[in-house]
């Protein structure tokens, strides 16, 4: 039997979708300083392959790690969690 690779997920804000089938996420969060103790935030981009062109500017979507795709794209989305409201 094979055993299913479980990959990790993570979620963040859609801040480019300028190129074909990729966007560009913006994960933050929230350590705790290893000598002070107080609460910094992180964040980081990821690269991640959006087959459809479906994410806006704005998305918060949820990601997963998946084979690279691209030099530097090994992040796919997996659903939009919430919409940006276009005025």
């Amino acid at each position: 039997m094979m055993k299913e690779k479980l990959n990790r997920t993570l979620s963040g804000k859609v801040t480019s979708n300028k190129t074909d089938k990729t966007v560009t996420v913006l994960v933050d969060r929230r350590v705790k300083h290893s000598l002070y103790g107080k609460i910094i935030s992180r964040s980081k981009k990821y690269h991640a392959h959006d087959e459809s062109n479906t994410s806006q500017i704005g998305d918060v979507v949820l990601i997963e790690e998946c084979r690279p795709i691209s030099k530097t794209k090994s992040w796919r989305i997996v659903k939009v969690l919430s919409q940006t409201v276009l005025s």
